[in-house]
């Protein structure tokens, strides 16, 4: 089945979460605010970002042309912040859609993902690679298949959460997945993984965090509910998950921002953006993608409308560097019809 095929099923009952706490800011979008950055050297979505050395990685990822094959690719494209360059890394061993990008204390990790095999082009896998000397090598495979996941390191730990794992035997279409609410730890000096507290609901593309000594999982989806802009917390320390105030519905399209949306910690905050929706096939199908930028205060627990994007997108990386917002790449429609290579950035402590 086609990503575009794939996207359609998605098309359920796309209900809108309940009521968000807003600060008083967020009654209108406010403009301008997200500047053009350096284009990445490929079009690309359904990706990641992790800041490595200084420098912020991308990984893997996919591209939809009408009438042909899924393209998978396998490039790795490096961003140095300080002067806007590109550069192209250490191709993966093999291609890869939707596998998280995950930076240790020292290394970079890639972990699961979907790949191309006999049964299909949405094969979820259990592979692991760290980057060393300039190379991609294989550490202990996940227990089990696991990709549209979140997964942010933690010192010692990287933790991957949620995202779907196969529903039963089959694994070759994304037909054959299922939400999960699985919470895997990879013990880093260790080389091996364990499983951690589940995350409190089961969900695929949302995206996450490390701030204030918490990680933070925000958004998603799930294929019976639609989008949800649920923000769940998991303090480590404690062992402990809570839930706080979701995203808010998008005003211009009424739809929950939840799926394929982005997440960045800069300036003691959490900034979310992108993401899309769908219609019901009954409703005669599509969808959209949203521009909006939601600003979450954590003393408040509560979220403010930012600046619009500039490019509205989904499947997006998404990344802060210092004081700064990444939104790097991503679907500008619905679905998986065109991907970019567009990057826009933005400082939020100009917005406050």
């Amino acid at each position: 089945m086609s990503e575009i095929d794939r996207r359609i099923f998605l098309a359920g009952a796309g209900g809108v979460a309940g009521a968000a706490t807003l600060a008083p800011a967020a009654a209108r979008a406010r403009e301008g605010g997200w500047t053009a950055g350096p284009d990445m050297p490929w079009p690309v979505q359904e990706i990641y970002a992790a800041q490595h050395a200084g420098d912020i990685y991308v990984a893997g990822g996919l591209m939809a042309r009408p009438g042909e094959p899924l393209h998978i690719e396998d490039r790795v494209a490096i961003l140095e912040p300080g002067t806007g360059r590109w550069r192209q890394g250490p191709r993966l061993p093999a291609p890869r859609h939707h596998p998280m990008l995950i930076a240790g204390d020292a290394d970079l990790y890639v972990m699961g993902g979907y790949a191309r095999s006999e049964a299909g082009e949405w094969t979820n896998t259990t592979t692991g690679w760290v980057l060393a000397e300039g190379a991609w090598k294989p550490i202990a495979p996940l227990p089990s298949p696991q990709a549209e996941a979140v997964g942010v390191g933690w010192g010692e730990t990287l933790h991957l959460i949620t995202g779907r794992t196969p529903a039963g035997e089959a694994n070759g279409n994304w037909n054959d997945q299922a939400d999960t609410d699985r919470h895997l730890i990879y013990r880093i000096g260790d080389d091996r993984w364990e499983v951690g507290r589940p995350c409190p609901m089961a969900r695929n593309s949302a995206a996450a965090a490390a701030l204030d000594g918490a990680i933070w999982v925000a958004g998603g989806r799930t294929v019976s509910g639609g989008g949800t802009g649920r923000l769940d917390r998991y303090t480590p320390s404690e062992d402990r998950w809570d839930t706080l105030a979701p995203i808010p519905a998008s005003e211009a399209t009424g739809q929950q921002v939840g799926g394929g949306l982005a997440l960045a910690a800069v300036s003691g905050r959490l900034v979310a953006f992108g993401g899309e929706w769908f219609r019901p096939r009954s409703e005669g199908g599509g969808g959209g993608v949203f521009r909006e930028t939601w600003i979450y205060t954590l003393a408040d627990d509560a979220w403010t409308r930012g600046p619009d994007m500039r490019t509205p997108r989904h499947g997006l990386a998404g990344i802060g560097v210092e004081d700064t917002v990444y939104a790097i790449a991503g679907g500008a429609v619905v679905s998986g019809g065109r991907a970019t290579a567009t990057v826009e950035t933005w400082t939020p402590s100009s917005f406050y």
